[in-house]
């Protein structure tokens, strides 16, 4: 294959290695302190606004519904009603409501609203179940945590029993006192209540809900938001934490995103443990497992960090690079060694050795390095964003991975000499160079 350009070139890194060794050894420690520093950066907070190009239909229609709609990821706000407070006076003979023990009872009878069959501990004198929520103090919390979450530029709609309260103290000219929201609570039609306060309240065990939905194009942080409103309900409205609660597509993908740093960290340890044992069985030897894993663990710590130092975040897409990066790169390692092996057994000479396998199943690791390089850059070229990163990351690090094969690889074989001592003695001093 002397006319063959790719043995050309991989002739020329076998060159490299030999002259420069020293250089291939601190740009690889180098480099693995870039990629450490990149991988302390990393963060899951994505938007999913960002999957796609702002030229693109999802994008825009995305946008028109978080500016003209009110937002685009639901979250629900659920409040207990709190178990130590005592009963504010809910009904027009001045019946006292419930103590801490009325919460959540299944004594009450199966009518929608509760006006008929309730006990008389949790229900007062107009039949109704008393509510914490629909009481002046209540009300006056959710009023105050509905004003903070209207006041966030990352939300857009928010709905609660507050809006029903807003509108009778508008009409009334004055804030309701208890007994003026019992009797108008008895007097909601059956279509107002529906609609204004079934959603929101249920009476049953005394719940409350405040639905909102967060805007992406605001800079949505998830984390952020949640940890923000959490920190106000608790410490500016005073609801215990045990009462509060969140659910929505806005809290499961949360949660999603939070999993894939813990999962990313546990699939890459179960990747690396894997290759370790299978090249255990394969070469029997430990020396050679570690030098062989070595430049697959570099080209995945690149990836990771050339993603953090970037801004790039972990996402269902870019979260199995790494793993892919390995499983792949690992093959390189498999064949050159086992190549290198043949041609050490014929002379015991390691530098010519090296030389012999760069010219040989170096072409065969040039070719597939490249090929895969090439065809997983033709998904640059897509509208979905996190393809587009997927691409080009397996191609950055597969060229890692070609690198570190060509250079690093052969390198810490002559250093180490895992093979045995060469055949002739002068080559051990050559070969540590």
């Amino acid at each position: 294959g002397g006319d063959d350009n790719s043995a050309a070139i991989t002739i020329k890194f076998s060159w490299f290695t030999e002259h420069y060794g020293s250089v291939v050894l601190l740009a690889a420690a180098l480099l693995g302190i870039i990629a450490a520093y990149g991988i302390a950066k990393l963060e899951v907070e994505n938007r999913f606004i960002d999957y796609f190009r702002a030229d693109t239909e999802i994008y825009q229609g995305m946008e028109v519904i978080d500016t003209a709609l009110g937002g685009t990821t639901p979250l629900d706000i659920i409040l207990q009603a709190p178990t130590f407070a005592a009963p504010p006076v809910a009904g027009p003979s001045g019946a006292e409501g419930y103590g801490e023990d009325d919460y959540g009872e299944d004594d009450y009878g199966e009518d929608d609203y509760g006006e008929d069959d309730y006990s008389e501990d949790n229900t007062n004198s107009s039949g109704l179940k008393d509510s914490y929520w629909f009481s002046s103090t209540g009300l006056a919390d959710l009023s105050k945590l509905q004003q903070f979450l209207e006041a966030q530029p990352e939300i857009g709609k928010v709905s609660s029993l507050a809006q029903i309260y807003q509108v009778a103290t508008d009409l009334s000219g004055h804030k309701l006192n208890d007994f003026e929201l019992a009797f108008m609570r008895k007097s909601l039609g059956d279509d107002i209540y529906q609609q204004m306060v079934a959603p929101y309240l249920l009476e049953e065990i005394d719940e409350a809900r405040i639905q909102l939905r967060a805007m992406e194009t605001a800079g949505l942080r998830r984390v952020d938001l949640l940890e923000k409103i959490n920190a106000f309900a608790v410490n500016e409205v005073g609801i215990a934490q045990a009462d509060i609660r969140y659910t929505g597509l806005l809290v499961l993908y949360n949660n999603m995103l939070q999993s894939l740093y813990k999962s990313q960290i546990v699939t890459l340890g179960a990747v690396f443990v894997g290759i370790m044992l299978m090249f255990l069985i394969l070469f029997r030897s430990v020396k050679i497992s570690i030098i062989a894993i070595l430049p697959n663990f570099l080209a995945a710590a690149v990836v990771l960090g050339g993603m953090g130092i970037a801004g790039i975040p972990l996402d269902m897409m870019t979260i199995t690079i790494a793993a892919i990066t390995v499983g792949i790169g690992v093959d390189h390692a498999i064949h050159y060694i086992s190549r290198f092996k043949r041609e050490f057994a014929i002379d015991g000479d390691y530098l010519a050795s090296m030389h012999r396998a760069h010219a040989s199943i170096g072409q065969a690791l040039f070719y597939t390095a490249t090929t895969i390089i090439v065809g997983f850059s033709i998904l640059a070229l897509s509208n979905f964003i996190p393809s587009i990163y997927f691409g080009l990351l397996t191609g950055l690090a597969m060229t890692a991975a070609l690198l570190g094969s060509m250079t690093l690889l052969p390198k810490l074989i002559l250093i180490t000499q895992p093979l045995g001592k060469p055949a002739d003695s002068s080559q051990q001093s050559s070969s540590g160079s």
